[in-house]
Order: C-alpha cells, then structure tokens, then sequence
C-alpha cells in the first residue's frame, strides 16, 4: 500500500515537472528574438516619422539688416491647426521682412505673422492661406511627460530637410535663461536627441507621435546657449502645455497679455526674496519693499520662482492680488493692484519717433480683443485705443483706454497722430477723455514742443 503510494506520487511530480518543462520550452520558443524586439523598435521609430512628417514644415525668413544687407534665418515649424496656423520659435521670424514655408510636398507659401509673437517664451504664430485642410500634429500634456522615456526630433539642420534624430528625455522643467530687460517664462524639457541649428521651431515627439514639446535652444558644455553650427550637448524643447496655451492666446488675440508685478526677485528656502521694487510699479505703490519674503500669492504657497511668475502674468489688470510676505519676521499681507508687463519686458519696441511719444509722452496702441479679457475695467461696447507705455511723471497710467481727445473720439493710432499733427500748431494743450481701472475721467496734457 506504502509503495503504491509511493509511485503515484513520484508519478504525479514527474507529470507536474514535465508539464512545466514543455511549458517553459513554449513559451521560449513563444519569446522574440532579439532582432525581432529592435525590429518591431525600429518599426515604431519610422512610422512615427511617417506619419509626422506631412504636418512638419520649412521656415525661411528675411530681416533687414543695420548695414541694408539681407540676412537669411532659417528653422522649422509645425502645423498647428488644420486651417494654415504653424507654430514656430519667435527668433526664427525676428524682424523678418518675408517668411517662406515650405510643405512636405515641397509646396511653398508666404507666411503671414501679424505680430503673433511672443519673445517672452519664444513662440510665434505663422498663417498660410490655403483651400485645403492641412494636416496637424497632436499636442501631448507635457505634464505626463516621463524623464528617461524616447524623444524624436523632427526639422531641417544645416539645410538638411526632415532630419529625424532619436534620444531620450533628459529632464523636465529647466529653467536657466536669466530676466535681462525681457522677462523670460521659461517650462523646457531637455533631450539628448541630436538637434543643432535648423532644428528651431521643430517639434519634439513621443512615440505616439504626439509633441511633447518644440526645440528652442542649444547649449554649450559652458553653459552659454550655442548658436553656431556646432553639436551642443544638450537640446531644449518649450513644454507643449506651454506652447498650447500661448498658442492659442496669439490666434485668438493677437498678443499676450500679461500681468505684472514691477519686481527683481530670487528663490530662498521659506519662498521668493524681493531684491529690487521699481519705483511707480504695482509692488511699490502697495508698499512692498526690498527684502520682504513674498510667502503667498492669493492664498497658494509661494515656493517656485517660475510657478510665481506664471501665477502673476496670468493674473487680470486691474485686480487686486493678495499678496503675503515675512517682514522682519513678521506676517503681512498686501492688496496689489496688477498692472500690464510694460512693453520692453514683453520684448515689444516702442516707437520713439511718433508723434504721440514726442509731444505726449505716450506709446498707444489699436484695442484688441485680448483687453477686454484682461483688463477688468473694459466692456464690449467700449472704444478707443489703448496707452502701451509712457514718459515718467505722466498723468496717465499705462493700460488707459482713450476714448476721445479735445471731444472727438479716437478709434486707432493714426487718428491720435492725425489730430496732434493738425493741432500742434495751434493748441499747446489736450483733453482726453480716458478709462481705466481709476474710473471715466477727463485728463489735461500738456504739448510738448
């Protein structure tokens, strides 16, 4: 009975052992080999430069120089939407007399820019007028963007149309180019994948074919952005989340519209130091000062000097942000009243030479539909122009709305320029009838000579 026993289950292990064995061969036998998994790998890579490529497009423009020789940029872009919008770096169109886009099917077109610029990210806003739908690359959510996992870049280095280069993520949320003058918004994923100029505007891709971001900038091993032909060791591409958002803000407005602060400021450990206040900003006419640690931002923690900013420039003219900070170790809050980035911070020139800056000491521009969604004192009946930047000491504060000047209403620049030059001669001062987060009121200005 014992040896019965015995046998049955020395049987029983030997069919469970040979079960598992047969099963292990199947599934090695089941298993890729090697050159199939770089094969099905490969196959990945190429279809998504397939499919890509058609929505990838050649930027060329021509800028004036100071010497009056024309000087050639070129880079790459992408098709945004289907009806002719490309996006594209801003540098790659700066002071550009006329830009070339050329498609896949080598198709050419003349590019439209209409100001769709935005220096402060480094992102512009192209237009082709075409009768057909124009295929389009997605946009991923770059906040789901993973550090290690497979980067494609896609754009024309060194003239070199459609050059596909393959690396990996190599960071999130870089942040290296310092506020001179411009005040930079700065959110770039850094890729090893071989980019070099040519690759500007260029989108990079995920393995869904999806753009995770669009190349920007080289660096050098110094750490100064490269701009030669040479191989830098590090790409950097604007995160798509960005992108997306100042995108859309430029088809449907034309412009950025951006809240502003009138700081110079630096990360501590308990939140952000203000360094300098610019005197007749809105930080100093609510009484912050130089060394105050700024804490809060309308009850959020304050830790990230980037995140900050983005918090300010999306922040309404005109509105009263809370703003806590640490004084002398003490807890304090502030009402501050957000005014518009002046015009030199936003990377936008001011006309010196026209009249309105000579004998006012006031920069104006056409109203747009972008104000009325960020200055709250605006309605959709109102009309008139819109005071961009001006002289110190002037009565009239940046963001006004003029409406009428000596009774007669104003409804774009050339109209202010034509009434100052017509009167110049025989008025040596103006009533304007103005709007703005003070109220309706009417403001004498003196002309200067």
């Amino acid at each position: 009975m014992n040896r019965n026993i015995y046998v049955r289950f020395s049987l029983l292990i030997f069919l469970v052992s040979a079960s598992v064995i047969i099963s292990s061969c199947g599934s090695a036998m089941d298993q890729p080999t090697d050159v199939e998994l770089l094969s099905s790998i490969e196959n990945a890579f190429v279809n998504v430069a397939k499919r890509s490529k058609p929505a990838i497009v050649s930027v060329v423009s021509l800028r004036q120089g100071e010497n009056g020789k024309t000087h050639r940029q070129e880079g790459s872009g992408f098709i945004f939407r289907k009806d002719g919008y490309i996006l594209t770096n801003e540098h790659v169109v700066r002071n550009a007399v006329t830009i070339k886009v050329r498609l896949f099917d080598e198709s050419e077109f003349d590019a439209e820019l209409d100001g769709r610029i935005d220096r402060n990210t480094d992102i512009a806003v192209l237009k082709i007028d075409t009768e057909e739908e124009l295929p389009v690359l997605p946009l991923a959510n770059s906040d789901e963007v993973q550090v290690g996992q497979f980067a494609i870049a896609i754009g024309n280095p060194f003239q070199l149309d459609y050059t596909v280069t393959v690396g990996t993520v190599s960071g999130k949320g870089r942040s290296f180019l310092r506020d001179i003058g411009l005040v930079r918004y700065q959110d770039f994923i850094q890729t090893d994948a071989w980019i070099n100029t040519g690759n500007s505007g260029g989108p990079l891709l995920n393995i869904h074919g999806e753009v995770i971001g669009v190349n920007s900038l080289i660096r050098r091993p110094d750490d100064t952005p490269a701009t030669d032909a040479v191989r830098a060791g590090a790409g950097f591409a604007i995160s798509s989340n960005l992108v997306e958002k100042i995108g859309t803000q430029l088809i449907a407005n034309g412009r950025i519209i951006r809240g502003f602060l009138g700081i110079r400021m630096e990360e501590v450990r308990r939140g952000i130091r203000i360094e300098a206040v610019y005197k007749n900003m809105p930080a100093h006419l609510s009484g912050l000062k130089r060394g105050d640690i700024i804490i809060k931002y309308n009850g959020q923690k304050v830790e990230d000097t980037d995140k900050f900013k983005m918090w300010v420039a999306d922040s309404q003219v005109g509105k009263q942000s809370k703003i806590t900070v640490l004084r002398n170790g003490h807890e304090r809050m502030f009402n501050v009243t957000i005014s518009e980035m002046p015009a030199l911070q936003a990377g936008r020139s001011i006309e010196t030479n026209s009249v309105a800056w000579r004998r006012l000491g006031l920069s104006v521009r056409k109203l747009e539909k972008g104000d009325f969604e960020r200055y709250t004192y605006l309605t959709d009946a109102d009309q008139g122009i819109i005071v961009d930047m001006v002289k110190e000491n002037s009565p009239i504060p940046r963001g006004t709305l003029i409406i009428a000047v000596n009774g007669q209403k104003i409804n774009s620049v050339e109209e202010l320029e034509a009434l100052i030059q017509k009167q110049q001669q025989e008025l040596q001062q103006l009533i304007l009838d103005v709007k703005s987060s003070h109220g309706a009121e009417k403001i004498t200005m003196h002309l200067k000579p």
